[in-house]
């Protein structure tokens, strides 16, 4: 949560600036690497055994493997790839197939491409509302039917299908382990939890100053990624001793976070030695171990005396020796569940609101003399991916970039026509790829539509002519998605800030009862964890899941902030309520320590009182009653003899104008 002083700048700078801003992601070397190599070979072949079309196909299965692509062991990655590439390939399947038992150009086969397409935008769209697995499952199956639907087809028809698949599989054994991880520092999970100590050390660095907050979200992010990529055991399958290994120390991490946010909610610093230790955690998780040394310092409020014990404890862990922890047995991760069942009504909901775009989109395509009618279809299904956060800024970016990308291509097609130093333009555009994604979505679209055209223009099916067409068919498919997709589209609000509220908000209220000890009867569910009872989940996975509901809160704030009036403004209103919640887990991870260290007896009345406001805020979020009221940070060091419960009781009816 920015600082006071902060605020003002945040709020005076332009939505337009905002949204145009790109984030600075480091550099996937690795990702980059094997995403050129996986889609160069491919079309290499196809030159050489003059079946190009095949190789055209196969490039385009390596290219949607790598837009699913990750740096994370390989449990994981195949999966991710393999159900999104498996979309895809089914959807080039339905989109071939329309196109080779209906191949004249008349009305009646407009109507029934047209039907069946807009019959896949639906099953596209509720499954892209279960979770970003399934979203990515769902945005490919309606891109591939759309490009099967129109493209020249291979021959046979239905060649296209496997060789995307065969693509994909090419990719997923470039990113195979030689060996295993036979040094720590290759294992991606290694290089996760280095990362997030790291992370660590720089926010207890900036412990009692502006920039802790900020700090802290680094933090949190970091640990997101590494959560991700350690999923829960299977069962009746006995773990590696460097799996597990690998959980305690995330485990003791998580004990350490808990205590560096009660210190950053108090505002209070600690010596330059102690927040050196977990730099020196991370260093020693890259070499596979070793002994760090925790200074003896005298920590003088239950806070510091929390982050002493968890540093130690960290420490044992990192050394390989037994360290108590107090946790149970981790939950499943969020992003490896359904968020929402495949026919439930969010999922059933967002499937008609893309058939509805991909409705309007085929008849505007089959009354207007349109060249390459799939674009259109194509363009909505990107534009709608329901994770890539706000579709008015996804609309616009895709014009613009689509604009800047066809006058790349054009400028390249200038100079040469050679199919292979197309072959290798093709590869450099899918290497910047992984680096673009992360970066901005216009710069995606930016690196994305030069490939798509030079795949064309390998495969025959397209000239430099017919390239300024496609930016007339992306403003096309972006003013359907912005008029019946977003602006008619009966929905508030137009983005999912206020839902995401209220998931904090549950879940901020499970971890509070764990740590009072009230239980949580009104609450059967962990937050985000479908299906797992309160009761038996430790406190750890209980703040874990609050502190992964604020950020993806944080995130929908921040996303809505980059929209023109009334979203920005609706995301503004909400912005004082986002940064309230973020300070109130810092408050309870506060009064944790001073249960544990400090002998703190919970006070049945400021449990109550906190209760009470985020059942409030719960319900002005679902009523979209952004608070009026104003809770400023403080500015000095929190008496550790007050109850910082009861601080957070009085911030939080400041903010609800609630006070008196």
């Amino acid at each position: 949560m920015p600082s006071r002083s902060a605020d003002p700048v945040r709020r005076s700078t332009p939505w337009w600036a905002r949204a145009a801003r790109p984030a600075r992601p480091p550099l996937p070397l690795a990702l980059m690497a094997r995403a050129a190599v996986g889609m160069a070979v491919p079309l290499a072949l196809g030159q050489l055994t003059h079946r190009l079309d095949l190789g055209t196909f196969a490039g385009l299965g390596a290219m949607h493997a790598t837009m699913n692509d990750r740096v994370e062991p390989t449990r994981l990655r195949a999966p991710r790839i393999a159900s999104a590439v498996l979309a895809s390939a089914l959807g080039m399947l339905i989109g071939s197939a329309l196109q080779e038992f209906h191949p004249q150009a008349v009305h009646s086969t407009a109507l029934v491409i047209g039907a069946a397409l807009t019959a896949t935008a639906f099953v596209s769209g509720a499954l892209s509302a279960t979770g970003p697995r399934g979203s990515a499952a769902g945005m490919l199956l309606l891109v591939s039917a759309a490009l099967g639907s129109g493209m020249p087809l291979a021959r046979p028809w239905w060649a296209a299908a496997p060789m995307m698949l065969a693509g994909a599989a090419f990719v997923v054994l470039l990113g195979l382990p030689r060996s295993g991880y036979r040094r720590p520092r290759a294992d991606p999970r290694n290089r996760a939890l280095a990362a997030a100590y790291d992370a660590l050390g720089r926010t207890l660095a900036d412990l009692g100053t502006p920039q802790g907050s900020i700090s802290r979200q680094v933090l949190t992010a970091r640990l997101n990624q590494l959560q991700d990529l350690l999923p829960p055991p299977r069962p009746r399958t006995p773990e590696s001793p460097r799996a597990v290994r690998l959980r305690r120390m995330y485990e003791a991490a998580l004990a350490a976070t808990e205590a560096a946010t009660g210190l950053l909610w108090a505002w209070r610093p600690v010596p330059p030695e102690v927040a050196a230790v977990p730099g020196r955690l991370a260093r020693a998780v890259e070499r596979g171990g070793g002994e760090v040394a925790v200074p003896d310092w005298q920590p003088d409020t239950p806070s510091r005396q929390a982050l002493d014990v968890a540093l130690r404890a960290a420490a044992e862990t990192v050394a390989g020796r037994a360290a108590v922890l107090g946790t149970a047995p981790p939950p499943p991760p969020d992003p490896w569940r359904l968020r929402v069942r495949l026919l439930s009504r969010g999922s059933v909901r967002y499937g008609l609101r893309v058939a509805l775009c991909i409705a309007v989109g085929s008849a505007a395509t089959a009354s207007l003399p349109l060249s390459k009618s799939y674009w259109v279809p194509m363009t909505i299904a990107f534009v709608l991916k329901p994770d890539l956060g706000s579709v008015f800024l996804r609309a616009v970016s895709r014009s613009i970039g689509t604009v800047l990308g066809v006058a790349v291509t054009a400028g390249v097609l200038s100079l040469t026509t050679d199919a292979w130093a197309l072959t290798a333009i093709a590869a450099f555009c899918v290497a910047l790829l992984p680096y673009a994604t992360a970066a901005h979505y216009g710069l995606n679209t930016v690196v994305m539509t030069p490939m798509a055209l030079i795949l064309l223009q390998l495969g025959g099916q397209s000239g430099a002519a017919e390239f300024w067409p496609r930016v007339l068919d992306t403003v096309l498919a972006s003013a359907i998605v912005l008029l019946f997709g977003y602006l008619l589209w009966p929905e508030r609000p137009r983005h999912r800030i206020e839902p995401r509220l209220v998931d904090a908000t549950t879940a901020l209220r499970a971890y509070l009862a764990s740590v009072t000890g009230g239980g949580t009867p009104d609450t059967p569910e962990t937050p985000g964890m479908p299906g797992t009872p309160s009761a038996p989940v430790a406190e750890v996975w209980l703040r874990r899941t609050a502190y992964r509901a604020l950020a993806e809160a944080r995130q929908e704030v921040r996303q809505g902030l980059a929209e023109p009036p009334p979203t920005g403004r609706l995301a503004e209103q909400w912005l004082p309520a986002t940064a309230a919640l973020e300070r109130l887990s810092g408050a309870v991870a506060a009064y944790a320590a001073q249960i544990r260290y400090g002998g703190r007896v919970p006070d049945p009345g400021e449990v109550t009182r906190v209760r009470r406001a985020l059942d409030e805020l719960t319900a002005a979020a679902r009523e979209h009653r952004p608070p009026t009221g104003s809770a400023a940070r403080p500015t000095r060091p929190h008496d550790p003899a007050r109850s910082a419960l009861g601080r957070a009781a009085d911030e939080l009816e400041t903010l609800l104008g609630d006070r008196g």
